[in-house]
């Protein structure tokens, strides 16, 4: 069984607007940051960034994780590794 989940983007039925209010901006980036996560998405991306987009990528990412998630939070949310 995955470890993993992406139903939000599937049962989504908004308009994918940002900028109106703050429950619809985070229903819009859920379904962009879960539509961006989609494996054959991906393949085709990450095959055309530079490495300039990739550490940008990256580095966004991790800022993020550091800034607002605790160590045991990483593990158990993000990792899902099982060790905190």
């Amino acid at each position: 069984m995955s470890k993993h989940n992406y139903t939000f983007v599937d049962q989504y039925t908004g308009a994918g607007m940002y900028g109106w209010n703050l429950e619809d901006d985070i229903d819009t980036l859920k379904f962009y940051i879960q539509k961006f996560a989609d494996d054959s998405f991906l393949e085709i991306l990450t095959r055309k960034l530079d490495q300039e987009d990739r550490d940008a990528i990256y580095n966004l990412i991790t800022g993020l994780l550091k800034k607002h998630l605790t160590e045991p939070e990483y593990h158990r949310h993000f990792l899902k590794d099982g060790t905190h």
